[in-house]
């Protein structure tokens, strides 16, 4: 069974516990800046595993990489192109995922889904980017449910599905919406919307002028 923290119990100490504990490759159900997360340690393939393995997800589909600074952007990716610079500079911290060119040997496979590609987003506050600042490891994190239930909003229903199949649940109450992160390619300098969120399309469009 899972240990359970609500938000008034996780204080520095606690923190530093559940950071090592995601470094170690351990299982955790986090808040994010969209929905709540499962996640562990990216580098770590045989946690990762566990993640496809715990929300019965098919492995063709990747898994979202959360970073809390760029040079953990720079550690898994061969290069930022301009205007993958000028998106980052945009919108990040927040809800866009970018899809970058995954440097060799970074991170496993499967993470990627077998493909050349990761799909990272930056955080800068909120308990999962302490979190992932002070493991010092960028952490996976897909939505807290099982694969083809709804999205992981509803704490009780979390803890319903995954209270004995995770480490640590951290319950810091229900989300009011289910908006996911907003999800892009660049390609020949040209931004392609993969999934729409949080971040309109129209508002991803005005950078593009801006290229080159």
């Amino acid at each position: 069974m899972s240990k359970c923290l609500k938000k008034e119990e996780i204080d520095d100490s606690t923190i530093l516990e559940i950071a090592n504990a995601l470094n170690k490759g351990k299982l955790v159900v986090f808040p994010t800046d969209t929905v709540y997360g499962i996640g562990t340690n990216a580098y770590n393939e045989e946690a990762c595993e566990r993640i496809y393995e715990v929300k019965g997800r098919p492995k063709y589909k990747p898994l979202i990489v959360l970073i809390s600074n760029i040079s953990m952007l720079k550690d898994i990716t061969e290069q930022i192109s301009p205007v993958e610079r000028k998106l980052i500079d945009a919108f990040w911290p927040g809800p866009l995922t970018i899809k970058f060119k995954k440097k060799e040997g970074s991170l496993p496979n499967i993470i990627s889904a077998n493909d050349e590609y990761v799909r990272v987003r930056l955080i800068n506050e909120g308990l999962i980017y302490n979190l992932i600042q002070t493991s010092g490891v960028p952490i996976v994190a897909p939505s807290a449910n099982i694969s083809g239930s709804p999205t992981g909003t509803k704490i009780k229903n979390i803890i319903a599905e995954l209270g004995n199949k995770v480490d640590y649940i951290l319950d810091c109450g229900d989300f009011e919406s289910d908006s996911v992160s907003t999800i892009i390619q660049v390609e020949d300098e040209k931004i392609i919307v993969i999934r729409e969120g949080k971040i309109k399309k129209e508002d991803i469009e005005k950078i593009e002028p801006l290229k080159g």
